[in-house]
């Protein structure tokens, strides 16, 4: 890995700010090894040396990876002028630059990666990569197998293209019934869409999955961890 200014290392595994950082090196609080450093532009290794701050030893990610379930009531942004956001929900010390990984409706709760990684991101919602997202869902009718096979067909929702097939798992059908879909695309309310034009509609919907990435089920709805090591390896190598 390229070398780095101490400043932003510690910017980047701490989430502070350029300012910050500079403070802590010129109070002496920051060591390379065992020695101290004052210059804000000394250069280091990230994976060869060990830098530790206040006495805390660092570890250095080049990016920095979050899953949260997101709840019903929130906004897929970074900012918005009237609803409260996804990253508003997100507390304690993170990187600059941290952006959601596609969007989920306001009415639609479960997975959302955050990351500041804007390659992995590309390549997860780029539909020339068929990344799977699967999502659970209720909605009013019965659905059946007249239902799956025109999800599989590739079906038309008005728009310039059909979409890519689908599939349709029926859990329970009735007056309201609940399902799972695997898509390969996410276009504009893709789902609701795909329920209408066989006559129903979406009451419920919950993201799952995507790619690799399942959403961990101890995450109540708003909740935020950190990927783990093999989660973001899984994700990378469009594996596991």
């Amino acid at each position: 890995m390229k070398t780095l200014r101490l400043d932003k290392f510690l910017c980047d595994a701490l989430g502070c700010t350029r300012s910050e950082a500079r403070k802590m090196i010129r109070q002496g609080r920051v060591l390379a090894g065992d020695e101290i450093i004052k210059k804000p532009e000394h250069k280091v290794n990230p994976e060869e040396d060990e830098i530790t701050a206040d006495g805390q030893k660092l570890n250095f990610r080049e990016y920095e990876y979050l899953m949260m379930n997101k709840p019903k009531g929130v906004v897929t942004a970074t900012k918005d002028g009237r609803d409260k956001t996804v990253m508003d929900l997100i507390t304690g010390t993170h990187r600059k630059g941290l952006f959601p990984a596609g969007r989920l409706d306001k009415d639609t709760e479960g997975l959302l990666l955050i990351t500041d990684d804007g390659e992995l991101a590309h390549r997860l919602l780029s539909p020339k990569h068929h990344v799977t997202k699967r999502y659970s869902v209720t909605v009013t009718g019965e659905i059946g197998r007249e239902q799956q096979e025109v999800f599989e067909s590739g079906m038309d929702i008005g728009d310039d293209k059909p979409l890519k097939p689908a599939r349709l798992v029926i859990h329970r059908s009735g007056e309201v019934s609940e399902a799972e879909v695997w898509i390969t695309e996410g276009r504009f309310h893709q789902i609701k869409r795909m329920f209408e034009a066989v006559g129903s509609k979406v009451l419920e919907l919950k993201r799952l999955s995507m790619g690799s990435l399942v959403l961990d089920p101890k995450l109540l709805p708003g909740q935020v961890r950190e990927l783990t090591e093999e989660e973001i390896r899984c994700l990378k190598e469009n594996q596991c």
